[in-house]
């Protein structure tokens, strides 16, 4: 019998950082009706920072959590709906009850790689209400995997019911992804996964090493829609995973027409390597910071990769998108010296 692995689909979330957060109520209800019919079990939703996020700091939304996650639940009927919750974006009682009431399925509770701290309340919350609730790790090439196995034990202790570690920065090699889910194999009770970025063009590549390390759950992209080089490809990792003999209920032909959908109707471009995005994975810096480096890079004629290695040298983290500006006048001195 074949081996399952669980797809989880962040297009409309992931991707929504490829667009300043600017999707329309009406891209989401195309993209989710064309991921529906597909069978991708888990369709993800939101601002691309998550559940709550929405503001001058990190990008203001085109459409409010509301509109996104009750258009998006109105076009899924075999898909679960699920959500990106990071505690200090999400409130429990603001953000996370309403998001509940509005018909999400799936919550993924995420935190720095050394900060799970932070994720029990919300977690517990989750499982409270009965929802399918997973711990996430983000950056986590920023952490040993004797660390990243620690975090996850906090994480399968408040209640999650899996681990999902995301290359955040497009940073790892296949033998890092390999080293890190074996440890997190051998050290949880749940089931792990894995998100992967293409920066150094190992989207596809890193999720394989996953799968057979032991991660049962992946996520993918539309076209690779996300953040700085994006994600990996979906509709190939489908077509890959089938190919290797795995299982996941998505058809591959549907699978290859919900990306065309989402080309045509959501992306303003298909992501492309460009060689912001490679430095960006050696600095390894999110990839959700590229707009932002891009924009303040040319305002103040400075070379943006060595914005990056600076903001790397930093460790820097999503979140602190504020630091940017600080980085950039900081080499402007130095020039002017």
């Amino acid at each position: 019998m074949k081996q399952h692995i669980l797809i989880s689909d962040p297009t409309l979330r992931d991707g929504n950082h490829a667009v300043s957060h600017q999707l329309s109520a009406k891209q989401v209800a195309a993209y989710c009706e064309a991921a529906n019919n597909a069978g991708v079990p888990i369709v993800e939703v939101g601002h691309g920072n998550g559940l709550g996020a929405s503001s001058l700091q990190v990008g203001e939304s085109l459409e409010s959590d509301e509109v996104l996650l009750t258009t998006a639940r109105k076009h899924l009927s075999k898909s679960k709906l699920g959500i990106h919750v990071i505690p200090g974006f999400a409130t429990i009682q603001r953000d996370l009850r309403m998001a509940i009431e509005w018909g999400v399925d799936v919550i993924r509770v995420a935190s720095h790689c050394t900060e799970a701290d932070i994720t029990q309340r919300h977690i517990g919350y989750s499982r409270e209400k009965g929802k399918e609730t997973y711990g996430v790790l983000m950056m986590t090439h920023m952490a040993s995997p004797e660390l990243l196995v620690e975090e996850a034990q906090k994480m399968e202790l408040y209640g999650a019911e899996g681990i999902i570690i995301m290359d955040s920065a497009g940073a790892y090699l296949p033998s890092d992804v390999s080293g890190r889910i074996t440890a997190l194999v051998d050290g949880l009770a749940i089931p792990v996964g894995f998100h992967g970025h293409n920066n150094l063009g190992m989207g596809i590549a890193n999720s394989i090493a996953a799968i057979e390390a032991g991660a049962t759950m992946l996520d993918g992209t539309a076209r690779g829609f996300g953040a700085g080089a994006g994600n990996a490809q979906l509709e190939v990792l489908i077509a890959v995973l089938e190919k290797m003999g795995y299982s996941t209920g998505v058809n591959l032909y549907k699978i290859l027409d919900a990306a065309d959908i989402a080309e045509r109707e959501i992306m303003p471009t298909v992501p492309v390597i460009k060689s912001e995005s490679v430095v960006s994975g050696l600095a390894g810096v999110f990839s959700g910071f590229s707009k932002h480096v891009n924009r303040i890079s040319k305002e103040y004629n400075v070379d943006q990769r060595d914005v990056y290695f600076e903001l790397g040298r930093r460790k820097v983290v999503a979140g602190q998108e504020d630091l940017i500006i600080e980085v950039v006048l900081d080499i402007v001195k130095r020039r002017e010296k």
